[in-house]
Parts: structure tokens; sequence; C-alpha cells
């Protein structure tokens, strides 16, 4: 049965250390991340932007990567259901009860002049990814074009002021669909970049983006190794 998604909950990042990766995230995201007390649970972490949480989560791995988004759908109350998918990738989906909980209690875990534009997922298939995003949960295709400039294909979900950005690689396909990189959404590129310079951030030098009008910056530290990106809107 279709399970229809109206926005994005969480971005989960697991990390092997979580204290570390609490300071060092900080440091980009403008914010203290707040300890999810969860009995019984890996360690976790949550951090508020305008259009997601993210989360934190301690485990057994070499190196921070983003390994699962949680949606919003009509879960039962308080209750974070799997999406079982072909692609083998963590998926779920909940009523958004304890983000909306968490972002009424926890003030000072929030940032909102900031957001996320969106992540990066690759995939080997991407008429695949359509099945599973589009047919099966219902994010809309807002975009399916081939640039072989860019990596090849490339599909764009839209769904509750987030993208979900699927390249599908013309050489070289992944042996596995993951999530990659993340670009964070600001009103004032130049204010942030220098504000995060004089915080010991290093960042590449601001540069018009692809899409006309857009200004972006690359994130160099800082990211638990993630590959990051600013951006300003065309009408920023």
């Amino acid at each position: 049965m279709k399970q229809l998604i109206t926005a994005f909950d969480r971005i989960v990042i697991a990390v092997p250390n979580l204290a570390e990766a609490m300071r060092e995230y900080k440091n980009l995201l403008g914010a203290n991340f707040w300890p999810v007390d969860e009995a019984n649970d890996a360690p976790r972490a949550w951090l508020g932007l305008t259009n997601v949480v993210m989360e934190l989560k301690e485990q057994a791995i070499e190196s921070p990567a983003i390994v699962a988004l949680v949606l919003v759908g009509d879960a039962p109350a308080d209750t974070t259901v799997d999406i079982k998918n072909a692609r083998q990738l963590q998926l779920s989906y909940c009523d958004g009860r304890e983000t909306a909980r968490f972002r009424a209690q926890q003030s000072a875990a929030q940032n909102p002049g900031l957001n996320v534009d969106h992540v990066v997922l690759r995939t080997a298939d991407a008429a695949a990814c359509i099945e599973l995003f589009s047919v099966g949960l219902g994010l809309r295709l807002a975009l399916d074009q081939h640039v072989p400039e860019w990596g090849g294909r490339m599909l764009f979900f839209r769904v509750g002021k987030l993208t979900l950005e699927v390249i599908e690689a013309g050489e070289d396909k992944p042996a596995s669909d993951h999530f990659w990189g993340i670009t964070y959404q600001c009103p004032d590129i130049s204010a942030m970049v220098s504000q995060l310079q004089q915080e010991g951030l290093a960042l590449s030098e601001i540069r018009q983006g692809r899409k006309p009008g857009t200004q972006v910056a690359t994130v160099k530290s800082h990211t638990l190794a993630i590959p990051t990106l600013l951006i300003q809107p065309a009408d920023g």
C-alpha cells in the first residue's frame, strides 16, 4: 500500500563518538545538541533546523556517515515504522510528535536561521528510486534530467520544503545506494561564511551555483567528513 509522506522528520548521521561529533557539528549548525534520553538504545542527540531535525547517533562505525532518513507519515502515535525497500536504504516514518515536543521544549537546541536545502543519495538505478520515492512514498518528482557534466542522471524529490537529490552516475555506479552529502540553505551566505570563518571553520570562496542566481560555498572542516555545501537561493 502506498504510504503518503508529508515531510522529512530527521536526518540521521552515525558517528563513532557522539560527544566529539556534537562538539564539531555545533560549530557548523550554530546550536547545542540535545542528548536524547532513551533506554536500551544507542546514544543519540538532536539539533533542530527550520525544516528538519539533525540526529547524531553513536554506532560502531569507522567514520561518520548519513545512514538514514526518518520521514513524516500516517504512523501510530509516537512510533517509528520501518520502510522495507529493495534499495536496502534505512528509511522509516513517524507521526512527527516526538520532534514537535523536542522543538517546543528544547529552545536552546534549535537554529531557526538555517535549514537543509537537500540531501544527496547516490544510486545505481534511478528508475528504481522513482518507484520507491515517487510511486511508493508519494514524494513529488520535481525534476528528472540527464547532466553528464554533473555526474549523470539527476532526480529531485521534493516534500516539506526539503529535497532529496538522487544521482545515478553514468560510469562507476556504486555497488549499493548510499546517502552521500548535504547542502544547507542560508539567507545571507556572505554573512554566514564570515561568521563561520571567525569561529575557525575552513570554507572555499563563494561562487556561483549551478542554478542561475544561487551562490554556494564548500565547507571544508567541521563537517564530520560529510561532503557539505552552503547555498544562498536565487531570491536570497
